[in-house]
């Protein structure tokens, strides 16, 4: 029987455990624990010199080492889930986050590694009226952080970073380096990031994007012309526009977009019948005298009874012209001298039935700042949330196809996630193309000012905000197309761990106080917490169909049919698992309180191994 560890993934003992894999001569023991020789590892790698210190072209700031640190340590928090804040909770696929995404990233780890498809995010600009998150003290709740104004009363660690700060990129570059570093473990491998930032900080993002994703990884700095320009007094030149830094997880092979409406007209203009049918137009000539002399392509094509040479060789091979020419992709014009021109026919629609696509560019405009206002007031018919950004922007990037695969059951990440303009594109893409992506969004529970139309609508955090708006932009989805799609979302809050201190620390519980853990769960917390804990420490996903069912009076949660059966009742009948066996569970899990004696675990155990020999059991 197994003991779950209900804490978050140690990332730095997973490294230990890959590098040792690789090279077991350069792990040492201290104290107990596993440690890397770092100088044993460089001659491994081929340094004669590592004794020597070199330098080397890398961004360096104060707060660095520790960002790197941070992101590797691990925490004893999990996700409680929100049920009346959600909507169609034991339906929907989809997560929204309330709390520090730094957090929400570490708790994520075990579950999405290697899952995400997309993660699109639109961080604080770093403008020096924005406020960013603090990582560099104790994450413990006392009265000097509150009154100092560095955490509220919830815990939560935002400081504004002004620029008369001495660490003004510093801190930013830290709050980015760690969260990245973490974000690119859950990509997978045909997976991309999208990140949203201005001129003040796009030079330093490209740079630690360039450390943490690679430089071979990086595909596009898109200009964003998001503004028409206005008359408005300045001492240098009217900005108008942002940038968009793509990366991926490992380098791609294409990618591609979806064609304007302009450009599938294109496709009509000529009218014989496989045009009409799957639109078309006359393109390149297929004969070229500028490219290298390539003996291969060089042949004569028989045609109305005559033999047609290219004036120095054409750009096909003879089986491809021959093949497009049964296909009737090649146009033959006739001069007036008698000889004849070809030239190719490209087709809005593939012999396989699919729409042509495009190749983005490096420059995107038609969609401004504006149009992510205008979404706002569209359903909420006031301006509540500024700088929101357009729907139709976001969604751009959700539908472009990555090496070929145009990926409508995608998982999307948005750890910045604002108002959720995220979660609306999805829902709006997906009525599109019938698809069914997923999306993830974390946000900070930050709250309104008490003067903001927010605030006087009854939304008191900008969560109660980016929820209502997927409430209303679903319904309003629905109302103008009547797709049948996933509009709902589970919400799920991260708070301490369900565990008592005895859990983690048990040699720090005195005898005085033992009678207080009779139980190592907290007295506050359900079974539905429980469960929670329990699927992130399992590596399962949080959009998993969890169904309870009632067995001699007992409440069992069923995940994902048999994935995981859970049971958290105080006592349990041993019968029951005469009927929880009947599915062949996955994996079993129980509460070790729940027990009276060892004996009756040992019991538990031998009659799950008897009726379902496959089911692993663990206890909390």
């Amino acid at each position: 029987m197994n003991k779950l560890d209900m804490i978050s993934k140690d990332s730095i003992d997973s490294n230990i455990k890959n590098i040792a894999e690789l090279f077991p001569n350069v792990i040492r023991e201290e104290n107990g624990e596993k440690k890397i020789d770092f100088e044993a590892l460089k001659l491994e790698l081929g340094d004669s010199n590592c004794l020597n210190t070199k330098e080397k072209f890398e961004l360096n700031w104060p707060g660095k080492k520790e960002a790197i640190l941070n992101a590797n340590s691990t925490i004893n928090k999990t996700l409680r889930p929100i049920i009346s804040k959600s909507l169609d909770y034991n339906q929907t696929g989809n997560v929204y986050i309330e709390g520090d995404n730094l957090d929400a990233l570490k708790l994520l780890q075990e579950s999405y590694l290697n899952k995400i498809k997309i993660i699109y995010i639109d961080p604080p600009y770093n403008t020096g009226n924005d406020f960013i998150y603090d990582d560099s003290y104790e994450k413990n709740i006392d009265e000097e952080l509150i009154e100092s104004g560095q955490i509220d009363e919830n815990g939560f660690r935002l400081i504004s970073n002004n620029q008369s700060n001495g660490r003004f990129h510093s801190d930013w570059l830290s709050m980015m380096y760690s969260r990245l570093k973490l974000a690119r473990n859950l990509l997978s491998d045909d997976g991309v990031i999208y990140i949203s930032i201005d001129e003040r900080e796009n030079s330093n993002l490209r740079k630690i994007c360039d450390e943490i994703f690679g430089e071979a990884n990086f595909n596009s700095e898109i200009i964003w012309k998001n503004k028409f320009g206005s008359g408005a007094l300045t001492a240098g030149f009217i900005g108008v526009h942002e940038y968009v830094l793509c990366y991926s997880k490992k380098q791609l092979q294409n990618i591609t977009r979806t064609l304007s409406q302009e450009e599938r007209d294109n496709y009509n203009k000529n009218k014989d019948e496989k045009f009409e049918s799957r639109g078309g137009y006359v393109t390149q000539p297929l004969a070229v005298s500028t490219f290298d002399d390539r003996p291969s392509l060089v042949y004569p094509i028989e045609y109305d009874g005559q033999e047609i040479w290219p004036n120095k060789q054409w750009v096909w091979s003879k089986d491809r012209m021959m093949k497009a020419i049964a296909n009737n992709e090649v146009v033959f014009n006739k001069q007036s001298d008698g000889t004849y021109k070809i030239r190719s026919k490209k087709y809005l629609i593939d012999e396989d039935g699919r729409e042509r696509r495009g190749k983005p560019t490096t420059f995107f405009t038609d969609v401004y700042t504006q149009n992510g206002t205008n979404d706002i007031r569209e359903l909420f018919g006031e301006v509540i949330f500024d700088y929101t950004k357009p729907v139709d922007f976001i969604k751009y990037f959700l539908g472009l196809e990555i090496n070929n695969k145009l990926g409508k059951n995608d998982i999307i990440l948005d750890f910045f996630s604002g108002s959720a303009t995220t979660a609306q594109a999805v829902m709006s893409l997906n009525s599109e193309d019938n698809g069914n992506r997923k999306y993830i969004l974390v946000q900070l529970p930050e709250e309104c000012k008490e003067n903001s139309k927010a605030y006087k609508m009854g939304f008191k955090t900008i969560c109660d905000i980016g929820e209502e708006r997927i409430r209303r932009a679903g319904k309003l989805i629905k109302e103008k197309t009547g797709k049948d799609i996933d509009y709902g979302f589970r919400v799920f809050k991260i708070d301490s761990s369900n565990m008592k201190d005895v859990y983690y620390k048990p040699s720090d519980i005195g005898q005085m106080n033992l009678m207080e853990y009779l139980s190592n769960i907290k007295e506050d917390r359900t079974a539905e917490d429980l469960l929670a804990q329990v699927i992130l420490d399992l590596g399962l996903t949080l959009d998993l169909k969890v169904e309870e069912k009632k067995i001699l009076n007992n409440k069992v949660l069923y995940v994902d049919g048999n994935s995981l059966v859970a049971c958290f009742d105080d006592s349990i009948d041993i019968k029951i698992i005469d009927e929880i066996c009947k599915c062949n569970p996955i994996k079993a899990v129980f509460k070790d309180v729940s027990f009276k004696t060892d004996k009756d675990k040992i019991n538990l155990e031998e009659r799950i191994k008897k009726l379902s020999p496959d089911t692993e059991v663990s206890i909390i």
